[in-house]
């Protein structure tokens, strides 16, 4: 179960060489049934999610692809896709949590996030009576909602007056104290691992390799992931020797990772008009080793910028063909799959996979009870005294540290 190495430990971002070059697919559910490719010895119990692959026939007709697989990461009964926060970012913080946990870690784990992200580790957490602080720019308060039966006295909401990369500085001055672990970013294995059994999914759906990946990205971990997830599958010699095209697609003008590649700069009012602000990260894992740069050089990949016009428009696609509503983040990636089908990129027999990094958010909300969490404190990231924080933090926290 997950037993594995590490590569590239001391230079850029490390990748774990599992034990298992052969995967064995597992009888847990969801995620868990990619075990042995994840840094773990065991499941979390009561976190049942994965990734959902289907083989489109309506959105498929709709563009003129004849083998378009949907990677589908949300809420959607109709499929049995049960993520209970309605993204990816479920598979990243399952792993994670469940990692720290069998490391009996007392930390308090401490993660920066736009939004998915916090709401994807505040309902993971409990599961494993972690206590956790979240560190969250103001204008991401309003994806702060959770299901109604997680607890929230081991959260600690700290609300930063800035913008996504401020309440990164923020959460990185408070790691520096010994009572905090961070999530880790990019350089965390299970993480990245947790998000590349979509590729893992897709491929024991599809019983090969896909020719074309498309997913609408931020940092770029998503493209490093299923890059890593390909490589594996490789090595494992069934499910075919090429590595797909990864097609990232980013959120123009706020674009950091799409400028690395074509050129040209963000506006300083970044990451305001965007057609999702989750996209937008200053500091992306662009050149260091291992990261976005070397996944699209090794697979040939692009960087898409997609407006916002274009991702409304095929986000009023996808809903009418496939019945389901997208996150935002999401349509910037059908969009990015429109644009390289009508623009002869790729062709319509190529066999190509979407990944919905989410959806079923607002059914969701139809058939579940939720709540929004409250911050706990509101900081501006430049006047925030470090200490007097984290006596806060520790003390709403502190009966969950020492139990």
């Amino acid at each position: 179960m997950g037993k594995y190495s590490l590569a590239n430990e001391n230079n850029g971002l490390p990748r774990t060489v599992y034990e298992n070059a052969q995967i064995n697919i597992a009888s847990y559910p969801g995620i868990w049934k990619f075990i042995d490719w994840l840094p773990v010895d065991n499941i979390l119990n009561g976190f049942d999610g994965g990734c959902v692959t289907y083989k489109s026939s309506s959105l498929s007709r709709e563009l003129g692809l004849n083998n378009l697989y949907i990677a589908f990461n949300g809420y959607w009964p109709e499929i049995n896709a049960n993520l209970d926060t309605c993204s990816f970012k479920d598979l990243e913080a399952g792993p994670t949590v469940e990692m720290l946990h069998e490391k009996r870690e007392k930390r308090i784990l401490t993660v920066a996030s736009a939004g998915n992200t916090a709401r994807a580790f505040a309902n993971t957490c409990h599961l494993a009576d972690l206590p956790l602080l979240l560190v969250v720019p103001k204008n991401s308060l309003s994806k702060l909602w959770i299901p109604e039966n997680v607890p929230e006295d081991k959260i600690f909401l700290l609300c930063v007056d800035g913008d996504y990369s401020e309440a990164i500085s923020v959460s990185d001055r408070i790691c520096e104290l010994s009572e905090f672990v961070p999530e880790g970013g990019a350089k965390n294995i299970a993480r990245r691992d947790g998000m590349g059994t979509v590729m893992l999914d897709a491929a024991s759906k599809i019983k090969r390799i896909p020719d074309y990946y498309f997913q609408a990205v931020g940092s770029g971990t998503g493209g490093i992931s299923a890059w890593e997830a390909s490589m594996r599958l490789i090595n494992d010699g069934r499910f075919g020797n090429k590595l797909p095209v990864l097609k990232l697609a980013q959120n123009v003008p706020c674009a950091p990772l799409f400028n690395s590649v074509h050129g040209g700069t963000y506006s300083k009012d970044c990451p305001r008009g965007m057609y999702d602000g989750v996209l937008f990260n200053r500091k992306p894992p662009y050149s260091v080793p291992g990261g976005v740069a070397e996944a699209l050089a090794a697979t040939s990949g692009t960087i898409d910028g997609m407006t916002n016009e274009q991702a409304e428009k095929a986000s009023q696609i996808f809903y009418k063909a496939e019945g389901v509503d997208i996150m935002n983040a999401a349509a910037i990636a059908v969009a990015a799959l429109i644009n390289n089908y009508e623009t002869g990129k790729i062709n319509k027999n190529d066999i190509v996979l979407l990944n919905i990094t989410g959806g079923g958010e607002a059914l969701y909300k139809k058939e579940k009870s939720i709540k929004y969490l409250n911050p706990d404190i509101t900081v501006k990231p430049d006047d925030a005294d470090i200490n007097e924080i984290s006596k806060r933090i520790v003390n709403k926290l502190e009966a969950s540290i020492y139990a």
